[in-house]
């Protein structure tokens, strides 16, 4: 069978395109950014597409054309500087089951989320009910999948920030800490969806995928912690106040186009739990599979030293971003104020005025580099541009003023390290 995946170099996305491959479906993922997943997935055919710019009917049938099923990955958590969420879930929603419709395609899974119970008035839910009436509305056949906190051995958004928390030294820092947290496995939502395009759960059907036990959130922290092979830590209560204040930052980072699991949307939900209805509970088919409980989502992977090095790195992440940011940022705006005894430094080997230009030049080109690291799309030409100019800096400064690499306030000692934090940076950039 022809499968397309929408939001298949995701991290749900992924999975299915892997599983439905795997048991003999011909498979096309599509994406904004698949040159990854194109490596890591050479049996999937892949596309590059922003589904947020198909917004009518026609525009979809090129790249629906010759498909027997679609199964829909894709998402947008909260408006960004990357994602338009009402274009994302439901504009371009819509546009796709007019064009499903008019080349009968033979079957819609759709990779939903709940919509009735928390934040059922946030764009990120809204429009996702909206287009699962739509959907229901409509002459396709379909079957709706609305899966809790997705759980795998990889590690996005959600899950990946209960790995952070999780690997804390000392303490667990948790601000809803006894609020109940439903989650399923990312190898379930997986099975499911294969389950559904081979006829196995009945076109119609719209449920819950939740594990059979319910948890608190300290509860889902402390079993990774045993995971990550930690000892059990005592959890620091933080007030709601603290979520307020992360959802700002978090917000604000989003508008420079990081994905930060801390939105305001992510807290707005959490605040009631990640819960799901009792209807879609009571409605799923008979033939879904049996779902993992944490304990055997966990243990089917055992955890390695690279895991808890993503852990501990996951937080320290925008810390590195914004250091090099203030590192940059400052050492421009301290030559500019200290413009005379900055420049006097080249003065030996570019005369007066030709130290003044460089000063100069050299001091913006600090500060628009720190600035441009913090814009995602900027972020890693940014980085690369401190490598360049921290190589000039030394290599200049080592021909034309080498005595002061024994100066007590150490100006080019200092810069050896900002190199090395860049490159970790650099290391850690992806996020799936």
């Amino acid at each position: 069978m022809k499968i397309l995946v929408l939001g298949g170099n995701g991290f749900i996305g992924q999975a299915v395109c892997q599983k439905l491959a795997m048991n003999g479906h011909s498979v096309t993922g599509i994406g904004r950014s698949i040159e990854e997943a194109r490596q890591r997935l050479p049996e999937i055919e892949w596309q590059s597409v922003d589904i947020g710019k198909l917004l009518q009917s026609d525009a979809w049938l090129a790249v629906i054309s010759g498909m027997d099923s679609i199964v829909n990955c894709a998402g947008a958590l909260q408006n960004s500087a990357r994602d338009d969420v009402t274009a994302v879930q439901q504009s371009a929603m819509l546009a796709l089951y007019q064009a499903a419709q008019r080349v009968s395609i033979k079957l819609i899974v759709q990779i939903s989320a709940e919509t009735e119970k928390s934040g059922a008035h946030l764009p990120f839910i809204a429009t996702k009910r909206f287009a699962d009436t739509a959907l229901k509305q409509s002459t396709l056949p379909y079957v709706i999948l609305r899966p809790a906190l997705v759980i795998g051995r990889n590690a996005n958004g959600g899950s990946a920030l209960i790995r952070a928390l999780a690997s804390f030294p000392c303490f667990t820092p948790l601000i809803f800490h006894d609020h109940p947290v439903e989650f399923v496995a990312l190898d379930d939502v997986s099975e499911t969806v294969l389950a559904s395009i081979e006829g196995k759960i009945t076109p119609g059907s719209d449920f819950a995928l939740v594990a059979p036990e319910p948890h608190t959130l300290a509860e889902v922290v402390a079993a990774h912690r045993a995971w990550l092979g930690l000892k059990p830590a005592p959890v620091l209560r933080l007030p709601e106040i603290a979520a307020n204040l992360m959802a700002l930052a978090a917000d604000l980072a989003g508008h420079l186009g990081w994905r930060s699991p801390l939105r305001s949307t992510a807290i707005a939900i959490m605040m009631d739990g990640v819960v799901s209805g009792d209807i879609e509970k009571a409605g799923a088919s008979a033939a879904r599979p049996e779902l993992l409980t944490l304990t055997e989502t966990l243990s089917r992977h055992t955890a390695g030293a690279q895991d808890l090095w993503f852990a501990r790195l996951y937080l320290l992440k925008p810390l590195i971003i914004l250091t090099l940011s203030l590192f940059w940022i400052t050492s421009g705006v301290l030559s500019l104020w200290s413009f005379a005894a900055a420049a006097g430094n080249l003065v030996p080997g570019f005369g007066p005025l030709g130290a003044e230009l460089l000063t100069v030049i050299t001091s913006l080109a600090d500060i628009f580099l720190g600035v441009f690291i913090l814009f995602r799309r900027h972020a890693i030409k940014a980085m690369l541009g401190m490598l360049l100019l921290s190589a000039a800096y030394l290599l200049a400064g080592t021909l034309l003023a080498p005595i002061l690499w024994l100066d007590p306030l150490g100006p080019y000692v200092k810069v050896i390290p900002s190199m090395v934090l860049t490159l970790a940076c650099l290391a850690i950039f992806n996020e799936c």
